[in-house]
């Protein structure tokens, strides 16, 4: 894949500097890991649920931050004091640590687990400034009545 060079855009696009950086961070995410697995989900206009499957890891051992707009999820398993022999382990229990870019006015609402699945549940609030609305068109009459209240 091709790096792509956003250089010129800083040169005449003021305060897309965020955009960009989040576009260059994307290239490098096809060599991120695949641990834990995960699962994103649309559960209504406005709402989202993330799901991890963090079997192995209890509430205690995993984190959850929030800073400029990057979720960070973050788990680390305390270590084994006693002395087991595996025959086969397949249950990975190593530390990790997934981000999550946040779209503007995307709010972490709260976070549970069970069953080894931790579930995050965001929520895009848009401000009522920037919800669409409808402008009332007048017409001539309406026009002159409105110049004869300011006068």
């Amino acid at each position: 894949m091709r790096h792509i060079e956003f250089a010129p855009f800083y040169r005449s696009a003021i305060g897309f500097d965020r955009l960009f950086n989040m576009l260059d961070q994307a290239t490098g995410f096809d060599n991120e890991s695949t641990y834990p697995p995960y699962n994103i989900e649309r559960t209504g206009e406005n709402a989202y649920r993330i799901t991890l499957a963090v079997a192995g890891f209890t509430s205690e051992d995993l984190k959850l931050e929030v800073k400029e707009q990057t979720l960070t999820v973050s788990g680390e398993k305390a270590a084994e004091t006693s002395e087991k022999t595996y025959l086969h382990r397949g249950i990975a229990a190593r530390a990790f640590e997934r981000r999550y870019q946040l779209a503007d006015h995307v709010d972490v609402t709260g976070a549970n687990f069970e069953n080894g699945l931790l579930h995050i549940d965001l929520v895009r609030n848009v401000p009522e400034s920037k919800k669409p609305r409808s402008i009332a068109i007048g017409t001539g009459d309406s026009a002159k009545q409105l110049e004869a209240k300011a006068a």
